[in-house]
């Protein structure tokens, strides 16, 4: 019995390679899982642009989300504009039904530093066009006449347009996300999560479980940071939860281990339940 969990423990750790790498902190960790989803995973549009997260997301991405009405999961209550309102709970932000105007909301609570990774759930039926989704500091308008990507329209806020794939800074498209090639617009589900990287100055997103890579560099260090939406649609609701955060500190060795272990454990779940039958 010994032998065969030395066995599996030695299985589980050729399966997962842990590199050392220099970058802006020093010498990091990075990883690769080889065939590290399970066989029956959903086929997702998104699959052939995911890239491995580095090792401080896919510890966050395995850890537990926080409870319910953290601070973080809140829209703000003042910095929205005058078209939006904000439900009792915070969680959510709806929009009036008028037209020829684009309006933004950010987060009630920004970031300075750390990684973190929020939720945020809009109905792929109602975001119309210039439905965008990213990060703002506090300078950025709210509120502008016609149809617009306000997200992304000035040098103060960074935004995916969800309907055409289009990545918006300083008013300025920058390019199709995620990068690969994709000759169609990929149709962005309801549920996004948004990774803000504020020690490296980077902000990504995962779709459908899968990290798509990073979209922004450079954002302002330092900087306090906060999630934003802008829409133009109508009746469009959208949700944001906070899941987690994690210092600029490298993960520790339980965390590690234990994403190690389920990560193997996920991949060979049909062969482990067949011999525990």
């Amino acid at each position: 019995m010994r032998d065969e969990r030395t066995t599996g423990a030695a299985r589980a750790l050729t399966e997962v390679g842990l590199v050392l790498r220099s970058d802006w902190m020093g010498l990091t960790l990075s990883y690769w899982l080889r065939d590290g989803r399970p066989k029956n995973h959903h086929k997702s549009s998104f699959c052939p642009f995911s890239v491995a997260p580095p090792i401080r997301l896919a510890v966050l991405l395995d850890t537990p989300p926080v409870a319910p009405g953290h601070p973080r999961s809140k829209w703000s209550l003042t910095h929205l504009s005058p078209n939006l309102q904000v439900c009792p709970s915070g969680g959510r932000v709806r929009r009036a039904c008028v037209e020829q105007s684009s309006d933004a909301v950010r987060g009630g609570v920004g970031v300075e530093a750390g990684l973190h990774v929020w939720e945020v759930l809009w109905e792929e039926q109602h975001r119309g066009s210039h439905a965008l989704l990213g990060v703002s500091t506090h300078k950025c308008p709210l509120q502008a006449s016609g149809y617009t990507a306000l997200i992304g329209g000035d040098s103060c806020s960074w935004g995916w347009e969800l309907s055409s794939n289009q990545l918006w800074h300083d008013g300025k498209r920058r390019g199709l996300y995620p990068e690969g090639g994709a000759t169609d617009v990929l149709s962005v589900p309801d549920r996004v999560l948004l990774v803000l990287d504020a020690d490296a100055g980077t902000l990504g997103y995962v779709v459908d479980g899968r990290y798509l890579g990073v979209a922004f560099w450079d954002l302002p260090k330092g900087a306090e940071l906060f999630p934003a939406v802008s829409c133009v649609w109508g009746g469009a609701e959208i949700c944001i939860r906070y899941l987690c955060g994690t210092t600029r500190d490298a993960p520790a060795l339980q965390d590690l281990s234990r994403l190690i272990a389920r990560r193997y454990l996920r991949a060979h779940q049909h062969h482990t339940l067949q011999r525990l039958l």
